[in-house]
């Protein structure tokens, strides 16, 4: 039973990760209101507790459920796995660091000003991670089914 609430909240936090960044890319606009920009800096937050939300049980899959520690480290889609999420994770943390600069433009009760290669830039970045999600998700499929096994 634990391990399959495990891979109920691993795949919760993957599909909630998976719709914020959807949300992201498509709410991203230069022009946005106050109330726009808020949602978009909330969503970001969620983005943030979902990714840590898998990772720590995605490992404690890992190390404690499903096939074991040995299955997966002997398997070179694990690997191509763990590293897009952590080049998905790594880009994230541009847009994060706008989003949350942009607390400067609220408190004067102003919507931030997005400049043209700050906006092409966070837009790239997004396609870069949705890019860095379909690496993973096919990774999984093909790491769960034994596809990859380096013995």
């Amino acid at each position: 039973m634990t391990s399959a609430i495990m891979a109920f909240l691993h795949h919760l936090a993957a599909f909630t990760l998976v719709g914020v960044i959807i949300y992201e890319h498509t709410a991203f606009r230069k022009e946005m209101s106050i109330a726009e920009a808020r949602r978009l800096q909330r969503m970001d937050m969620i983005y943030g507790i979902s990714a840590a939300v898998l990772l720590v049980v995605g490992l404690l899959r890992v190390f404690n459920f499903e096939k074991g520690a040995s299955f997966y480290a002997q398997n070179w889609f694990f690997w191509t796995k763990m590293i897009g999420f952590a080049l998905a994770g790594l880009l994230s943390i541009y847009p994060t660091i706008r989003f949350v600069s942009w607390n400067k433009s609220f408190a004067k009760n102003q919507a931030p000003e997005i400049s043209d290669t700050e906006f092409a830039r966070i837009k790239m970045i997004l396609r870069l991670e949705l890019l860095g999600i379909v690496i993973i998700i096919l990774s999984a499929a093909m790491m769960a089914r034994g596809v990859g096994m380096m013995t």
